[in-house]
């Protein structure tokens, strides 16, 4: 995983409706600002990576995206269509998911439930129906498999899995509930190298099957091997905002180690 030079395809993105549109976005928690000025563009096929160290305000990008809070300057637009969320489940109504940091998933509970959970299948419509456990093993199995993802047992506990395992599964639990737009919140920030490249890959997968990708994170190598436009925060405003065509690694590595402030603090080191 030391090719930094892997080049991710270049989706055409002149002519159509990016499936979120953020343009100086801004968010206020009372006195304090957390966002200022933000413009964000997710199109169809195509990884959008933000940056930035903690308190960048990475994580309040992610609640206005998917809906936990509301922007109080600027617009969002879904599909084209001006839209302030008041709940999660009107972004997931309109194809936003987020996999989180910290996996929403029971440890002691099999592959197939967590990949339903909160969604289980039942064999009928009644009100105490029995769940559809054959059903949901099978979908569950074969969802994974199509993404390319093997698990010795779909009925083993999901604890059991690796770090990077687990990531992936909510990825594909994501594909399958219908999700066009794919947030991913510091997914290999607890994963040591090989498991941080299984999460990679499938981050490169959700994009090839048509997903509009927000990949959050503050490792720059890591939003370089997969992504398609970069934007780098700090402290609530947008210092670099680029195309994969118009930044280098190296340029990226420096503006989020520090950049000018940097430069700075080694030349006042050398007086």
């Amino acid at each position: 995983m030391t090719d930094t030079t892997m080049q991710t395809p270049v989706p055409d993105t002149n002519n159509q409706t990016p499936l979120v549109e953020m343009a100086d976005i801004g968010k206020m928690y009372g006195a304090i600002r957390a966002l200022e000025g933000i413009n964000l563009r997710v199109n169809a096929g195509e990884v959008a990576c933000v940056l930035g160290d903690n308190g960048a305000g990475k994580s309040t990008l992610i609640k206005i995206i998917s809906g936990l809070h509301t922007h109080t300057e600027g617009t969002m637009k879904i599909d084209g269509e001006e839209t302030h969320f008041s709940s999660p489940r009107e972004a997931l109504d309109r194809g936003i998911a987020t996999v989180y940091q910290d996996l929403a998933v029971v440890a002691l509970m099999e592959v197939w439930r967590n990949f339903f959970l909160g969604s289980e299948l039942k064999k009928s419509r009644l009100p105490l129906a029995s769940l559809d456990i054959p059903r949901m093993r099978q979908i569950a199995d074969a969802e994974l498999k199509k993404m390319g993802i093997h698990v010795k047992d779909i009925n083993q506990p999901i604890g059991t899995l690796s770090g990077g395992q687990r990531q992936c599964v909510a990825i594909a639990r994501a594909v399958y509930f219908g999700a066009r737009v794919l947030i991913l919140d510091e997914p290999t920030a607890a994963l040591g190298v090989k498991q941080s490249g299984v999460v990679l890959k499938y981050t490169a997968a959700a994009r090839d099957a048509g997903l509009g990708v927000v990949f959050i994170t503050h490792n720059p190598h890591h939003a370089y091997l997969v992504g398609d436009h970069f934007i780098i925060l700090k402290l609530g405003r947008r210092v670099l905002d680029k195309k994969r065509s118009e930044v280098t690694l190296e340029e990226l590595t420096t503006e989020m180690a520090g950049g000018q402030e940097l430069e700075e603090l080694s030349h006042e080191l050398q007086r």
